[in-house]
């Protein structure tokens, strides 16, 4: 162990976390980075200070904001709207859906609540069918997922939706594969990326769906309430606006079309986007994929060490292409409410389990502040209770 171990990406003490609590939950809510809070908090009291001025140069803001995170995931900023999470971005999508009864949404059964809810509440409306599709764990190749996946496509599907990574099994589907598939067949695709930006590398053009929506206030240290919503140039006439305020047609000092019918929904405090390009320069600093690579070997380790006390198999093969800084392991107890509530009180370490379709599970999130220590002490806790 280097004597810094800032030097060797344990960034600790860049965060505000409680240090007599082991946080290992990064996946339900991430933490921001002290100087990117900072400059948040900073933005902020500029609004105040001078607001009606700080308002109206607002939109010059987002748009560098837009610029600096195009660049980051790989596309146009003409591509990218700023909204408050994921579950806001894809319900613009699933309400400008143009559907009718007798369509269906093809998904998988491993995708987020709300993102669910917001699919069947439209679905309820217009008469289509959503449906959440198995595919079976343990996973084996892409392709073997893909193909087990489409068997649920039918003539009648006319858009595919699943996460990148999976929030109860944390495993990262082939989203490329899988959108090449469907834009061979003439089927729209739907991404929720809520657990990908930072986590894993992204170039969105290149994963080719149709939309993508992926949070910045997980694995990216963005404040909480920072995401973007992607479209496909040739499909953004599609989406509408949920909120039509001010100059929702485009005019010559419009945004484009696209980003304004999702980003102006009037009056509201504009820093958290305000300060994406301080969030990208921090993870720039501070050298991200190693990082990234450093936290995906703990989680590595942290994942075999579970699965060898509970004598239960992993969800995936260990390589990289399924999991990253995340993982969700098999449990040999069904009580995982007691296990998580006794984690926090006895030992205070902060993680997620639950039962996922007959599989009990821990969900372990390995971030910047987090080190060797930190597993070691998770895993003499789970020694004890299990």
């Amino acid at each position: 162990m280097p004597a810094d171990p800032q030097l060797a990406g344990d960034l600790s003490g860049l965060y505000m976390l409680d240090p007599e609590y082991t946080f290992l939950n990064n996946g339900s809510f991430g933490a921001v980075p002290i100087p990117v809070f900072e400059r948040y908090l900073q933005l902020q009291r500029e609004l105040e200070t001078h607001p009606a001025v700080f308002l109206q140069r607002a939109n010059e803001g987002r748009t560098r904001s837009r610029v600096a995170l195009a660049e980051f995931l790989g596309t146009a900023p003409e591509n990218l709207a700023l909204v408050t999470n994921v579950t806001a971005g894809l319900n613009v999508v699933a309400r400008s859906m143009r559907l009718k009864a007798g369509d269906e949404i093809l998904s998988t059964n491993q995708e987020y609540g709300s993102i669910n809810s917001a699919w069947s509440f439209v679905a309820h409306r217009r008469g289509f069918s959503y449906i959440n599709y198995p595919v079976p764990v343990p996973f084996r190749t892409p392709e073997e997922v893909a193909d087990a996946f489409w068997e649920g496509v039918t003539p009648r599907t006319r858009v595919i939706t699943f996460s990148h990574i999976t929030s109860p099994t944390a495993l990262t589907l082939p989203a490329k594969l899988i959108c090449k598939r469907a834009r061979e067949a003439g089927i729209l695709t739907v991404v929720d990326g809520a657990h990908a930006p930072a986590q894993i590398p992204l170039n969105l053009d290149d994963i080719g769906a149709d939309f993508y929506s992926g949070n910045l206030h997980k694995w990216a240290g963005g404040p909480k309430g920072t995401a973007f919503l992607y479209a496909r140039p040739e499909v953004q006439d599609l989406i509408k606006p949920l909120v039509a305020g001010g100059k929702w047609r485009r005019g010559p000092d419009d945004p484009p079309l696209f980003v304004g019918n999702v980003q102006n929904l009037g009056t509201r405090d504009p820093s958290r986007f305000l300060v994406i390009p301080e969030m990208l320069e921090f993870l720039r600093e501070h050298n991200w994929p190693a990082v990234r690579a450093r936290c995906h070997e703990l989680v590595r380790q942290a994942q075999r060490r579970i699965c060898e006390l509970s004598g239960k198999g992993p969800l995936h093969p260990d390589d990289e292409q399924w999991y990253s800084q995340m993982a969700a392991c098999p449990l040999p107890t069904r009580d995982t409410n007691t296990l998580r509530q006794r984690l926090f009180d006895e030992y205070k370490i902060e993680t997620t389990a639950y039962v996922w379709n007959d599989h009990p599970l821990i969900r372990i999130s390995i971030q910047a502040y987090n080190n060797q220590a930190d597993v070691d002490r998770l895993m003499e806790a789970l020694k004890a209770l299990l």
